[in-house]
């Protein structure tokens, strides 16, 4: 099954939750989704996870944490997504989702050289912002999407494929035993 595949790569809850400073989560909420895996939470926290990587805003890790809160998803699965938006992959991310922002919003997209200063953002950050933020939610909604269904896809092919196989284990060992 996934879910045992999953336990062996992610850390022992329970042990986790000890921590001192993890100690809050349990008196949070008492909803199982969020720490246990099952195809329901899995998939959303995938949900999660995915979209909120693509927002282009400080506090991802802390905005996917509420969601997976409000919407019952596994929370270390959809912060761990957080980290596709990492130092490597976010230039290249928000890039390309600026050009589809700005071919959406049917403007040009803007070559620019980055020089981190309030002048700089005051004068092309207004244009920067609108076709980014455009382009990181509607990517952020597809791939998020995608991959929703295919770990909900994916799961329930895991999961009739060994249910198929211990079918015909049992009517092998019927078989043997009946000879």
């Amino acid at each position: 099954m996934p879910r045992k595949t999953l336990h062996r790569f992610l850390p022992d809850i329970g042990r986790l939750l000890q921590r001192p400073s993890l100690r809050w989560i349990n008196s949070l909420s008492h909803d199982p989704n969020l720490l246990h895996l099952n195809r329901h939470s899995v998939s959303l926290a995938v949900f999660v996870g995915i979209f909120c990587a693509f927002i282009p805003l400080p506090g991802q890790t802390l905005l996917a944490a509420l969601m997976c809160f409000w919407l019952g998803a596994n929370l270390p699965i959809g912060i761990i997504l957080i980290w596709i938006s990492n130092p490597i992959t976010i230039p290249p991310m928000f890039y390309l989702t600026h050009r589809l922002g700005s071919f959406i919003l049917d403007s040009d997209p803007i070559s620019f050289t980055v020089t981190l200063s309030w002048q700089w953002f005051s004068s092309i950050g207004s244009a920067i912002v609108l076709p980014l933020i455009t382009g990181s939610l509607l990517c952020g909604i597809i791939t998020a999407s995608i991959g929703y269904f295919a770990v909900r896809y994916l799961w329930r092919w895991k999961v009739v494929k060994n249910w198929e196989a211990r079918k015909d284990a049992r009517l092998l060992e019927k078989q043997r035993q009946n000879s």
